[in-house]
């Protein structure tokens, strides 16, 4: 959680304790959006895509990306938009030779498809987990995204032409045996086996997966998917 403020309700004037939450990093550092001290909340009372979320520079790597806009419920029931500081504006590339080094750098046969932002959601629930993961496949290319045929052992199946993929939503760290069912499932189909978890891998499926060639990606809360081995980061390259 980042540091408590003291937030007005400017319909009943109440006045109430908030602390924005942090979500993590692609480095793993818990960030939360900086908010603007005696900025006044205002009341939300419809929805927008730009309003929902905020862009926040991580402070350890300097990576930015959009999470959350902060929101607080007043007991009244009016819903506050807090204000968060502006995310500081990028360095010129050319002013400064160093250069930080990437939490996973694609293999170097590949080059990043042009692709249009990919827009997460918030994950607060485990469909919202099977969601997330749906829309990044379809943002990589998998336009006929769908629901596996079959019932997974755990979990929930996604399936696309030459593609299938296994999401856990759950608190359990995947497991090697987790990994070599998917990885099984797109070999009988013959297609790409890719796993999402939201409570990631034990070190023994991370191995087993790089062993299979399986792409492994972990769901942080912003709904955003994160590569974990390279093969996942081939995948995000090259797209469908």
């Amino acid at each position: 959680m980042g540091e408590s403020v003291p937030v007005r309700c400017p319909a009943c004037r109440r006045e109430h304790s908030y602390a924005p939450q942090a979500f993590p990093c692609s480095c793993g550092t818990p960030v939360a959006p900086p908010i603007r001290r005696g900025a006044p909340p205002a009341p939300i009372t419809h929805r927008t895509w730009a309003d929902d979320w905020v862009t926040v520079r991580c402070p350890a790597c300097g990576q930015r990306d959009q999470w959350p806009q902060p929101e607080l419920g007043c007991v009244c029931g009016v819903v506050l938009r807090i204000p968060v500081q502006p995310a500081p504006t990028r360095p010129d590339p050319t002013s400064d030779t160093s250069a930080r080094s990437p939490s996973h750098i694609p293999l170097p046969r590949t080059q990043p498809v042009p692709r249009p932002a990919f827009h997460p959601m918030t994950i607060r629930t485990a469909q919202d987990a099977v969601t997330a993961a749906a829309r990044y496949l379809k943002w990589l290319g998998y336009r006929d995204v769908r629901g596996a045929a079959s019932r997974a052992p755990s979990g929930v199946g996604l399936g696309a032409t030459g593609l299938v993929a296994q999401v856990e939503p759950s608190t359990r760290p995947a497991t090697p045996r987790d990994v070599e069912c998917v990885w099984l499932t797109g070999l009988n189909a013959s297609a790409i086996g890719v796993y999402f978890s939201l409570a990631g891998y034990t070190d023994e499926a991370r191995g087993r997966a790089d062993a299979l060639g399986v792409p492994l990606f972990v769901l942080d809360l912003t709904g955003t998917p994160q590569p974990v081995n390279s093969s996942a980061d081939e995948l995000f390259s090259t797209g469908a």
